[in-house]
């Protein structure tokens, strides 16, 4: 998740290289929408296999994820 926020934040630098990188969640979802493919294979240990998931799954995760750092 942190990659896809790096990503994102990539692409802020690109557009604004000097300004400060501010950003709310509706900004990285409206980026992950903007994406032509993305998904994520995760390993799973019981299937010993890698499981897909969706954008909808991405956005979540990337929520949990933003929520935690913020709780820091």
């Amino acid at each position: 998740m942190a990659g896809i926020c790096g990503l994102y934040e990539r692409k802020i630098r690109d557009i604004n290289p000097v300004g400060p990188i501010t950003y709310d969640i509706s900004d990285l979802y409206n980026f992950i929408d903007g994406l032509a493919d993305i998904s994520a294979l995760v390993y799973d240990h019981s299937l010993q296999a890698f499981l897909p998931y969706d954008r909808q799954w991405i956005k979540q995760k990337l929520f949990q994820h933003l929520k935690k750092l913020s709780q820091r």
